[in-house]
């Protein structure tokens, strides 16, 4: 089982778990990233998620199929959320399985981290005091983005 989808309906994260769960695999782990009410020492309201789907997808598969190869035959199952999230609101869901927990784990991790690099899938918080930023997902420290750093299409910083 490898899959990867874009999806705007809420992650149902129980349902992407089983998607991997088999008798032959001793290890499923499950990572769901979650919309956070504090960024930065900022209060944040809500988060907007957009992204080029069919190529976000092409990549995230790409990613899953390197992990199943990288990490002996795991299973990978990828599921990230696009449009207006809520505090609490589950963005994305990472489901890996393996004979082996040390593997299960390192698949999860990687999936995860080439995420975050690779994937064009972009974010704007909302924050408490009504303004909206773009977010660098590829930043350790999430900071905004300069308009030009956006490309066309995607605005810059709004109050």
């Amino acid at each position: 089982m490898i899959r990867a989808a874009i999806t705007t309906q809420p992650i149902d994260t129980a349902a992407v778990l089983r998607e991997v769960e088999s008798p032959a695999h001793g290890a499923s782990i499950l990572f769901v990233g979650t919309v956070r009410e504090v960024n930065d020492g900022r209060p944040v309201d809500g988060m907007e998620y957009t992204a080029y789907v069919a190529m976000a997808e092409k990549e995230m598969g790409a990613i899953a199929k390197e992990a199943n190869e990288k990490f002996s035959g795991s299973l990978v199952v990828i599921v990230h959320r696009i449009g207006e999230l809520a505090i609490g609101d589950a963005s994305v869901a990472i489901a890996t399985a393996n004979a082996h927990r040390d593997a299960a784990y390192q698949a999860s991790r990687y999936v995860i981290e080439q995420l975050k690099a690779r994937v064009p899938i972009w974010k704007r918080e909302h924050y408490t005091d009504g303004t909206r930023e773009w977010i660098d997902p590829t930043a350790k420290s999430s900071a905004p983005l300069s308009h030009s750093a956006l490309g066309a299409g995607h605005g810059g910083a709004e109050t």
